[in-house]
């Protein structure tokens, strides 16, 4: 899979073994601050390379739901999806991990999630609606949610806990025909 932006610099393509390495290095051994936004109630572990080579053996590669993102010609991130419905397969959420901070702020996860959400529509033709979850002190991913014609489905209050704080759980979805409508697709 090879998906390119007209009027950007910025594309998805599939994750290949040669790149689990850049990936790594740009997650786990220089910057760490996305891991402060992508869910830090979660307490994730920072990875050694050979714990990420053994996932992404695993899960990253020949995934049609799963893609490195590329901007000037450097991967800075990655998107995937996953069936919230398991096997039933009518449910599909998806996610976005820019790692680069100089990403940051610039538009980029916007467009990122635009061809994101336009490439889950094709290859999955049947499925009606997509969404992404994040919590209230994602300030950038609602954000994204708001700019791009995403509908706040849900706000859960208080269950996310994070730094002495709770902070809500907010869904943000989008209906193929909306999608159709917003994007012209």
């Amino acid at each position: 899979m090879f998906i390119k932006d007209s009027t950007t610099n910025i594309s998805l393509r599939s994750i290949e073994t040669k790149d689990i390495f850049d990936l790594w290095k740009i997650a786990y051994d220089e910057d760490l601050e996305w891991m402060k936004w992508n869910g830090p109630y979660f307490n994730d572990p920072v990875l050694t390379f050979e714990e990420l080579k053994k996932i992404a053996e695993k899960y990253y590669l020949d995934n049609p739901y799963r893609a490195v993102i590329v901007y000037e010609d450097k991967i800075v991130g990655q998107v995937s999806a996953f069936w919230e419905d398991g096997e039933l397969k009518q449910w599909l959420e998806f996610g976005i991990l820019l790692y680069d901070q100089n990403t940051w702020s610039k538009g980029i996860g916007s467009k990122v999630i635009e061809l994101w959400i336009t490439h889950l529509f094709e290859i999955t033709p049947y499925i009606q609606r997509l969404g992404f979850t994040t919590w209230s002190g994602n300030k950038g991913m609602i954000k994204v949610g708001e700019k791009i014609g995403m509908t706040k489905e849900a706000q859960i209050r208080n269950v996310r806990y994070y730094q002495q704080r709770y902070y809500d759980s907010i869904k943000y979805g989008v209906l193929r025909d909306e999608w159709q409508l917003i994007h012209e697709v």
